[in-house]
């Protein structure tokens, strides 16, 4: 078992949430469901805590009531190896939540992603600092990360319009 585990307070909708993640992320299951019995928090049968992975890193939700929320100030950061990756859970994890700026979303659970292609880095992090700050222009007038758009500001030969 992991020393850290990343804790998801869910209102009533743990299932749900965890269902759509274990589905959207290779290399992920549930390992474990509990569910409220007769005089519980929930409705009997409801469940109260699930422990999953999501590319193999370990996870427990629980349905907590509204007492809970999510807040901005945590997000899951995902790292995408290609444009196809990111435009599908942008797509997926955005659905009936809220599409943000710079790569984040809510989905609509609460819970805030951060959807970054690894070549973000290189373009971001790069010892020329003009070709840096033309790439942090694109991306800070992006929604959803467009790795083409931003490789092109980069390098200087078109700059992104929204």
């Amino acid at each position: 078992m992991q020393k850290i585990t990343t804790f998801l307070t869910f209102n009533d909708q743990a299932e749900e949430a965890v269902n759509l993640y274990t589905f959207l992320f290779k290399n992920s299951n549930i390992t474990k469901t509990i569910r409220y019995g007769e005089g519980g928090h929930l409705p009997e049968g409801t469940v109260m805590s699930i422990i999953f992975q999501l590319e193999g890193q370990g996870f427990m939700a629980l349905n907590g009531g509204p007492y809970f929320s999510f807040s901005n100030g945590t997000s899951l950061f995902v790292h995408c190896d290609t444009q196809q990756e990111v435009d599908e859970l942008w797509d997926k994890l955005s659905y009936g939540g809220e599409k943000g700026r710079c790569g984040w979303l809510k989905d609509k659970f609460g819970m805030s992603w951060q959807i970054i292609p690894a070549a973000l880095g290189k373009y971001l992090h790069s010892e020329d600092a003009e070709k840096a700050k033309r790439a942090m222009n694109a991306m800070m007038q992006m929604g959803k990360i467009d790795i083409e758009a931003i490789s092109l500001a980069y390098h200087g030969q078109e700059m992104y319009q929204p």
